[in-house]
């Protein structure tokens, strides 16, 4: 019992060592149409202590905008052409001693919303270690991540991470490992 108590205060200490580490230049973006990948961000942005981002179309997203059975609704649009790009609400974030971004969303016909692509295209990332993250009621991150490392070959990508749920434990073992890399 001692013994465990021991490794579970050693592992805590580990694990916030890590944390305040990472802690400077962190930023933790995202868009969440519904408010699900809102709350992951946020528990985020508290595990590692960066700073939370809204990644904002300029026209927000209706729920009629959503349906996604709906051939002519607006997601369904934009997401089968790639070459769309959502107008920013507020164009670009600041990334003044940003070192890290975790760059999150919900998963749309398999891959990011077009206006996450919007933020990468509006932002200069590069030399920045970017980490996905994403929620879905059905798909796996996979395909997404390899499609944004495709589309952005030259940005840094780590895997990514599929965030449904997530208890804050289960976040921040995710973010000592990214710390430990």
């Amino acid at each position: 019992m001692k013994t465990k108590i021991l490794f579970t205060v050693i592992l805590s200490i580990a694990m916030n060592l890590n944390l305040c580490a990472q802690q400077d230049g962190v930023l933790v973006a995202y868009f969440s149409a519904t408010g699900t990948t809102a709350k992951v961000a946020k528990a985020l942005a508290e595990a590692t202590g960066g700073r939370l981002y809204a990644i904002t179309p300029a026209q927000p997203y209706t729920s009629g905008d959503l349906d996604w059975h709906d051939r002519n609704s607006r997601s369904s649009r934009e997401m089968n052409d790639a070459k769309v790009r959502p107008v920013l609400k507020d164009g670009k974030a600041d990334l003044s001693g940003i070192k890290v971004v975790y760059i999150g969303y919900p998963i749309w016909w398999g891959v990011a919303p077009r206006v996450v692509n919007t933020f990468i295209e509006s932002n200069d990332l590069k030399g920045k270690v970017l980490i996905p993250f994403a929620t879905s009621g059905g798909s796996g991150i996979e395909q997404s991540v390899a499609e944004l490392k495709k589309a952005y070959p030259d940005l840094q990508w780590k895997d990514g991470k599929l965030l449904n749920r997530a208890e804050a434990s289960e976040i921040r073992a995710w973010v000592a490992g990214h710390a430990a890399e």
